[in-house]
Order: C-alpha cells, then structure tokens, then sequence
C-alpha cells in the first residue's frame, strides 16, 4: 500500500481506497454483491487476481469482512461499518461524475456486459405481467457479445448472452453507445423510439410500458452542468 507520508485524512483515506478497482469494489458490495463472481459480473475488465488483491487488501484495513457460507462451499463478503460509512463517499462520487467527468468518455468506456448486468440487478419485475417473459437485447454494433437475453419468472432474471432457447417476448434493438446514453438518462426512452435509436417489437402491453419496468441507471437523474457552468471551468 503507498505511504502519502502525510497525517492528513484525505491522504490516509486515499491510501486505503485509492488503487484502481477498490472503489469499484465498494461501489458493487454497495448495490448487494457478496460473492466473488457477483462482483467479477460487476467489474467484467478486472481479472481474478487484481479482485482477489483488492478483497484482501480492503479486509485487511477493515473495509470489509470475509466469511464462509453456511453450508455452502466457497466465501462472501460484507461491509463492515467502515465500509458502509463509504456509501455517501460513492454517491458524491457518482454525482460528480455524471456532471463532469462523463465528457471524458471513450470508446472502451461502452462496457455492454456491465450494462447488462447493471439492468438485470435493476428491471422492476413488479411492472411485468405473472409467468416468464424474456427480453433480447440486439446490439448491432458489436461484433461480439452483441445479443443478450433476460430471463424473467418467478421473481428471477437470469441474464444469459447464449441463446437460452426460449420464446422472446421483447425485443430491443439498439447501437451499444444509445442504450449506455438510454441508461444513463442521455436520451430519453420516447426520444430513442422516435427517431430510430431504439426499436422495441413484441408483446405490446410490455413494450408499451417500458417506461415502467426499464428504470434506468440511478445517476440517470443527476442534472448536468449548465452552459453557463461549463464555460466558467474553460
């Protein structure tokens, strides 16, 4: 762990919290991830061993707390206080994001596997018709991990970029850089449909009332700078 050698708390705080991913990490346990593989589905670019690093390294200044599963193989882990006193820290961190730094975004920043999973935690199965319904998301774009489906019964979703062999409900075809900007309130859903970014086709009820089950990201709503403020920054 890098030593700022300084007694200021920003500096101790960024010690502990500063090497790539560790926040990340907070960020997904935040949003209920417990496993390792929750948390891979998370984080799709980091590999094993950086994750398994950072696990350890976030326990060892008391972040977070490592236990085995009862009667299961293999371990979870939590938020120790500490680490649940970082939500507000994360939600700052969003907020500024999605004002200021988001101009800075690149292509290798359309990360669609994390888009998937993002939905597949968030999809409001409560405004889905009882019985299965499965969604097929289409992105045109990409050359691979260009189809998804969503799996949805029960209170499930199983998220699936195999064809899981069964009847689609819906299907939403769109460029992989409109659906991040439809999740992440850029464009609105009505304006997307309208001028031919996002097609939705199927069952009419469902695709009717996307507004309703699709709830987008939660920094969707965050406004952005003004004209005005952005001219002040250059």
């Amino acid at each position: 762990m890098k030593s700022y050698g300084q007694f200021c708390p920003i500096a101790k705080s960024t010690e502990i919290l500063g090497d790539s991913w560790s926040l990340l990490i907070v960020r997904e346990m935040l949003l209920g991830s417990t496993k390792f593989s929750m948390l891979q589905k998370g984080m799709p670019k980091i590999s094993p061993t950086v994750l398994n690093t950072r696990l350890k390294d976030l326990e060892a200044n008391g972040v977070i707390s490592k236990r085995p599963i009862s009667g299961q193989r293999g371990h979870e882990y939590r938020l120790t206080p500490a680490g649940r006193e970082l939500a507000a820290v994360v939600e700052s961190l969003a907020i500024w994001g999605m004002r200021w730094a988001r101009d800075e975004m690149q292509s290798d920043d359309m990360d669609v596997s994390f888009l998937m999973f993002d939905i597949q935690r968030n999809l409001v199965l409560d405004a889905l018709p009882d019985g299965e319904t499965v969604f097929c998301f289409q992105y045109p774009d990409l050359d691979t991990f260009s189809t998804w489906w969503l799996v949805c019964d029960a209170g499930n979703i199983d998220l699936c970029f195999q064809d899981p062999g069964k009847d689609v409900t819906v299907y939403l075809t769109a460029h992989s850089k409109d659906m991040i900007g439809i999740w992440m309130g850029d464009i609105t859903v009505a304006d997307a449909r309208a001028d031919g970014r996002l097609d939705v086709i199927g069952d009419k009820l469902i695709s009717g009332r996307m507004s309703k089950w699709f709830p987008r990201s939660s920094a969707a709503d965050v406004p952005r700078p003004t004209a005005a403020e952005r001219a002040s920054g250059k």
